[in-house]
């Protein structure tokens, strides 16, 4: 069988990965990923042959997995946190049409949102939603009606791709447009570098998120009116009675 997966890897240490994610790689003779994610598995798998792209080079990396699959060898597309969540694994299955006779697995992973969320204790315990600030795909006033409207359902957000060298006031228009339908007070927090070197975490006031500066490995919580700070964790109840 020709196949390919397409891998979530979690956070990127070890630890971190599913047990299926681990078994693709092992039963993979080729693993291609952007270079950032390469990177870190490089030393755990060190016999594979690899296939790296940089940013923006997404469709190409895409084919030439496939194109690995199509000549037998079974080859595996890796995506940090889960393939299905802002990861390789719709493309993948788009362009898998031009390649018949090639299986594609989606093996999930951890996304941000979660293994961040742990971090901090509980800041998802009710509905929320998951929104990218990237607009490279996206048109930003797409996306501040996608925030408006969670902000005004009330609704706990996790945030991805928060601001980058060329978006560096993403994450404090998003903030300004959340405090048109939350209060300013509203319970926040965000995790850098999860499960990686440098990991390190914070809970703040929606106002002062709005001035905090973040990158594009750091996952930002939006809570809901109901949450609140315990200790040093960001919780948003269930609602059970206690």
């Amino acid at each position: 069988m020709r196949r390919v997966y397409v891998v979530g890897m979690g956070p990127g240490r070890p630890e971190g990965m599913t047990v299926e994610a681990a078994r693709a790689l092992e039963d993979s003779e080729v693993i291609a990923g952007y270079t950032v994610y390469v990177e870190l598995l490089r030393e755990q798998y060190p016999e594979r042959e690899w296939i790296v792209t940089g940013m923006t080079q997404e469709v190409e990396r895409c084919r030439q997995a496939l194109c690995a699959a199509t000549q037998g060898r079974t080859t595996s597309m890796v995506c940090s946190g889960d393939a299905g969540v802002y990861g390789m694994a719709g493309l993948m299955l788009e362009l898998s049409e031009e390649y018949p006779g090639v299986e594609v697995v989606v093996v999930s992973g951890v996304t941000a949102a979660l293994s961040g969320a742990a971090i901090l204790g509980a800041p998802l315990g009710h509905d929320f939603a998951v929104i990218s600030l990237s607009d490279l795909l996206t048109p930003w006033e797409q996306i501040l009606k996608r925030l408006a409207c969670c902000a005004m359902a009330d609704m706990a957000m996790a945030l991805y791709n928060p601001s980058s060298k060329k978006r560096r006031l993403y994450l404090k228009r998003a903030c300004e447009e959340i405090m048109k339908h939350q209060a300013p007070d509203l319970v926040c927090g965000y995790v850098k570098n999860i499960g990686r070197e440098g990991q390190c975490g914070r809970i703040l006031t929606l106002s002062e998120l709005a001035e905090t500066e973040t990158d594009m490995f750091t996952t930002v919580f939006i809570g809901n009116s109901r949450t609140r700070r315990i200790g040093d964790h960001m919780v948003t109840p269930r609602g059970y009675e206690i």
